[in-house]
């Protein structure tokens, strides 16, 4: 157990040339389709075996379970049968104690959970009821079973929902979330199940690192114990190891969220830094586009030119002393340049209490908690015109791709993961299986329509609006900032249309309000990937009038994404339809195709030209392509830096997660 707390799976192998190559085949071949119609004549047998125990009385499914407990306790020589059996089993407790029956697709995934897969689940299939099913067969291994899901409000009420059943399977179930405090996070974690998120779960792991020092391996502690045997070693840890991850959501946590490193600090008082910020905004503001300096948009860099360092120098006594050499001063005010050009009010952050708040670019939530690194976040501060916050000492720090690695065990579910399987394959060595519906899926997707610029595409969207809410049709439009939600909240304003607005809120309300996004006569404009998990259903005469119709306002970094959205219309064989608004001026074109390229295709839509709609949509297509290629690139270095911290630190004698 000593041992456990801190033991970590070793680091997969990052292959290159003809190991990569044969490497992927074998990913391939675990991918290969006869997996998916194994798993689903197994689960057709568990749901004849679950059917035949409803005959069973409480204290006899109660001897069941116990029994089936001890046998996964033993761990060595769980057999295919056994597991199906305990599927069973488990099925047969969910459907007394939760009232809910898991369908023989649930059972499918379940199965392949528990078998180290990762799914691919559509949306409104019941994928808590299903981790619960696989959660239950890893907490009674007596190893600690970690439940990822996407914020606390789900880790929450998920823990607390599933409760009776978990008890029922006698396990203890507990939930970690942000507001907790050391005591109640180790109570918690000691539980058979923890429900937390990635965050949390990362950040007690690095906080146990730091709390141990040298102590992080289990041979040290336990010598220091017998030569001090009233030393309490693992004082102050709130985990008790790494071993089993089950993710919900899982293409936001493992691809998405994965190159974006938790960092664990403390504020350090540096006045001089932020002197120097405010000194480099002004510095900033004598500086213009393209005679002084060149703005990437798809990397988000600045490029000073020689008239740019020649006012950077002339202006350089504005700067503290030690900030006036030539490079640290070039790149201060770069990094002004940076906060004025990439990092807009609305978009990357907003204002709460004079203070920034990123939004998270991938779910439109506020992240009061984070703060850009090397004096980003002090220059978005001095442009806002707000108080210069001291800059933090980084104490540990970790990417999520490296942490999720550390399990023993992994798997997950996510709605949409098949486009990204060679890379899950590649970085987690996990391979991915489609799970069909339960009912065929009624979803009609309607051709997209582009516009030239902006300002029609919106105007189109509003006219869609007002068509569809007159027959009393619910809609959810899915933004992705929330200048773009407000902007269209004040155009349906002055249509004098009612409306729900989501733009980074708490998840309570989020979570409550998508799930009346199925009614009729509502209006719903949230981001994309607001009230994630929360089931829409529709509302009394909704189908009629052909369900919920989902609208996306611009297309996505990631095909994924848009499929995301998507599959909140039409779940479990419910009418349903979508349809995408796009246009040249949307931020996917702007950053990731030819300028000239762009422009051409914009005047031939304004000038109607024959053909325009098919060359604006294969240039949107490309420009996605191109996207996704360059945030998969940008993971692979963040895999390869992660490979290179790790022999660097083996080679030093360092442990995980410290710096």
């Amino acid at each position: 157990l000593e041992y456990r707390r801190t033991a970590v799976a070793p680091a997969a192998k990052l292959y290159k040339g003809f190991d990569a190559v044969a490497h992927g085949l074998a990913g391939k071949i675990k991918c290969r389709s006869s997996i998916a119609a194994g798993l689903r004549e197994e689960a057709t047998e568990i749901y004849r075996l679950a059917a035949s125990l409803t005959k069973l009385d409480a204290s006899g499914l109660k001897a069941r379970v116990t029994d089936q407990r001890a046998t996964f306790r033993r761990r060595a020589g769980v057999q295919p049968e056994q597991v199906r059996e305990a599927l069973a089993t488990v099925a047969e407790v969910a459907r007394r104690e939760l009232k809910m029956r898991p369908y023989e697709v649930q059972l499918m995934a379940a199965l392949a959970v528990e078998r180290g897969f990762l799914l691919e689940m559509a949306t409104g299939e019941g994928k808590t009821l299903t981790v619960s099913l696989a959660a239950v067969l890893a907490g009674w291994t007596g190893l600690p079973c970690h439940v990822i899901t996407s914020n606390d409000y789900l880790a929450a009420r998920d823990a607390e929902g599933l409760a009776p059943f978990y008890n029922a399977c006698g396990l203890a179930v507990g939930c970690v979330t942000g507001a907790m405090k050391p005591n109640e996070r180790r109570s918690n974690y000691d539980c058979d199940i923890t429900y937390t998120t990635s965050k949390e779960a990362a950040a007690d792991f690095l906080r146990d690192r730091l709390q141990l020092g040298a102590l992080a391996h289990g041979t040290r502690r336990l010598i220091r114990t017998m030569l001090q045997p009233g030393a309490a070693a693992q004082d102050g840890l709130v985990m008790r190891g790494l071993h089993t991850a089950i993710v919900d959501e899982a293409d936001s946590a493992l691809i998405d969220e994965a190159v974006t490193p938790l960092i664990i600090s403390r504020k350090q008082e540096n006045e001089l830094l932020r002197r120097a910020c405010e000194a480099a905004h002004q510095i900033s503001g004598d500086l213009q586009a393209g005679a002084d300096y060149e703005a990437n948009e798809k990397f988000q860099e600045i490029t000073l030119k020689p008239t740019g360092h020649a006012k950077i120098k002339a202006a350089a006594g504005l700067l503290p002393a030690m900030w006036r050499g030539q490079q640290r001063a070039a790149e201060l005010v770069q990094q002004a340049l940076r906060a004025r050009e990439f990092f807009h009010r609305g978009k990357q952050y907003v204002v709460d209490e004079e203070k920034i708040v990123i939004v998270d670019e991938f779910t439109g939530r506020l992240m009061p908690e984070r703060t850009w690194r090397e004096g980003l976040h002090q220059a978005v501060e001095a442009k806002e015109k707000l108080p210069v916050t001291a800059p933090a000492e980084t104490l540990a720090r970790m990417s999520f791709q490296r942490f999720f690695r550390f399990y023993r065990r992994i798997s997950g579910l996510s709605g949409t993961v098949a486009e990204a399987a060679p890379e899950v394959w590649q970085i987690y060595r996990l391979p991915v299986v489609r799970i069909p519906t339960n009912k065929p899926c009624q979803r009609a997707e309607l051709p997209d329509r582009i516009f030239a610029v902006d300002d029609e595409k919106w105007a189109a969207i509003v006219e869609e609006i007002v068509a569809r809410h007159s027959r009393r049709q619910p809609l959810l439009v899915g933004v992705r900032s929330v200048a773009a939600s407000e902007r269209l909240a004040e155009m349906l304003e002055a249509r004098g249309l009612t409306f729900n607005l989501l733009n980074a809120t708490r998840h309570r309300e989020e979570a409550a309000i998508i799930a009346q996004a199925g009614e009729q006569g509502r209006i719903t404009i949230a981001t994309n990937m607001a009230g994630r998990g929360t089931d829409i259903g529709l509302g009394p005469l909704v189908a009629e009038i052909g369900g919920l119709h989902v609208i996306l306002t611009e297309r996505h970094e990631s095909r994924r994404i848009d499929r995301q959205l998507m599959g909140r219309a039409a779940r479990q064989g419910d009418p349903g339809s979508a349809q995408a608004f796009l246009s040249l001026d949307d931020e996917l074109p702007v950053r990731h195709a030819a300028d000239w390229l762009r422009g051409r295709t914009q005047s031939a839509l304004a000038a109607r030209t024959p053909g325009a709609e098919t060359v604006a949509a294969a240039l949107i297509r490309r420009a996605q392509r191109r996207s996704e290629k360059t945030s998969f690139s940008q993971r692979r270095r963040v895999l390869e830096m992660d490979a290179w911290v790790e022999d660097s630190l083996a080679f030093a004698g360092a442990q995980f997660g410290e710096e």
